[in-house]
């Protein structure tokens, strides 16, 4: 069966695009859930995260890809890089084999746990970017289940990774508090 992160990945894309186009041109300077990012930063994150895709899915290292997506990979339209970012990450995962391994920044790792942190990464940014430009908060409750069960097994790990903020105590029940809450996140 194949990975449920890769089946997901295209729907969580074709969403977190829908909330870039719909940021208006004041907002992208304006603070986002990440303390540190605006809306330009954090669109200009994923960007970069979603133009290494096809580099590691064909089995390209690190050092093979350098720094080219180092810095500003958004330039002077945001939405058009997204857009063509998008559209090269998807053809990526279009049919992915994802039975090998790469070598991330944090050591080495199978291609099926890239997949379930890419759509960690655009589900919980998906949410960052509805919050800080004022859009529905609303989450797919089919990619906040992956991501849940792939948070609660990798919490320590990925506490110790310091890409997310500390985790914000919640007693909600609800799936996307808990996950978002989980990664730092105050709803």
């Amino acid at each position: 069966m194949p990975n449920s992160a890769l089946r997901l990945i295209p729907g969580a894309i074709d969403r977190f695009g829908a909330r870039v186009h719909a940021v208006e041109g004041r907002q992208w300077n304006d603070a986002t859930p990440c303390t540190e990012w605006t809306i330009r930063d954090l669109v200009n994150h994923l960007v970069g995260e979603h133009l290494w895709v096809p580099h590691l899915l064909a089995g390209e290292t690190l050092e093979q890809v350098g720094d080219r997506y180092d810095g500003d990979v958004v330039g002077v339209d945001p939405v058009r890089a997204w857009d063509e970012a998008a559209e090269r990450s998807l053809e990526a995962w279009d049919g992915a084999d994802l039975s090998g391994t790469a070598r991330f920044s944090f050591g080495e790792a199978p291609l099926t746990v890239y997949a379930d942190q890419m759509l960690v990464d655009l589900t919980v940014h998906e949410w960052d970017l509805a919050r800080a430009s004022g859009q529905d908060e609303s989450l797919d409750p089919a990619a906040v289940g992956n991501c849940l069960v792939y948070a609660r097994a990798n919490a320590e790990r990925v506490a110790g990774l310091g890409i997310f903020a500390a985790p914000v105590p919640t007693a909600s029940t609800d799936p996307a508090v808990q996950l978002l809450s989980m990664l730092g996140r105050t709803v």
